[in-house]
């Protein structure tokens, strides 16, 4: 019995500990660690632990983003580097970056506002070549090409945006997708290589058509918010309902 109270009382401590080791952790625009970027905007959190982080002050990040832990956001190849007067990581405003996500800068990458990734989601601007048959891939020279994620994406688990990418506004990413090119707005893009598989025009409305589903109001979202835990029930008990 008295092994069994000393082994609570230290798992509590523990649970304790860490979960304070992750508040003192976070990096905010107030913290020390969030002085050195370019721009943190006002609630911004990068959660504890941290993935590489690197090249801060060519990183940017609009107000209110979270940033989950494990994730990765770098500019240039190693820190210390003079990566010239531009932003090179950009993240707008209300972003949702996911837990061991990796954001690899070089030349430009623009994430527009409201943009959601799930989990080890892999960005990046630059690659390597493939010039020479008998030199190392990893050993040749890279090469850089702007991406641009347009506002409201939503970027599915595992899913790797590809040097040259532009995604408009509202453009879904399957999970596992592996996407370069450019791509409109309003559209569903999945596979390896990445192509539409659904996408919507003002005539006709989304092709191939959806199944009709009811869409809740700003109003009816705020209610259910007020409901607190009978409210989140409601919008399960919706979410299960056949639309058919």
């Amino acid at each position: 019995m008295l092994m069994d109270g000393v082994r609570k009382l230290a798992a509590r401590a523990v649970h304790r500990g860490y979960a304070l080791a992750r508040r003192l952790g976070e990096i905010t625009p107030a913290t020390p660690g969030g002085k050195r970027f370019h721009h943190l905007g006002e609630g911004v959190c990068i959660a504890f632990p941290q993935g590489a982080i690197f090249g801060d002050p060519w990183i940017s990040i609009g107000g209110h983003t979270l940033v989950g832990t494990h994730v990765s956001i770098s500019a240039g190849f190693v820190p210390g580097l003079d990566l010239g007067p531009d932003v090179i990581v950009q993240i707008g405003r209300g972003c949702s970056i996911g837990r061991g996500s990796h954001i690899v800068g070089h030349q430009s990458i623009q994430i527009g506002d409201d943009v959601f990734t799930g989990p080890y989601v892999y960005i990046t601007d630059q690659n390597h070549t493939y010039a020479e048959l008998d030199a190392p891939i990893g050993r040749q020279w890279p090469e850089n090409s702007p991406v641009v994620i347009g506002d409201g994406c939503w970027l599915g688990t595992q899913s790797v945006i590809l040097p040259g990418t532009r995604l408009g506004k509202n453009v879904a990413v399957a999970a596992g997708a592996v996407v370069r090119g450019e791509f409109p707005d309003n559209c569903v893009i999945g596979g390896i290589p990445a192509k539409i598989l659904r996408h919507h025009n003002a005539q006709d409305g989304w092709i191939p058509p959806l199944k009709p589903r009811p869409v809740p109001t700003a109003k009816d979202l705020a209610l259910l918010s007020l409901a607190g835990l009978d409210g989140l029930q409601e919008l399960q008990n919706q979410m299960r309902k056949d639309p058919a």
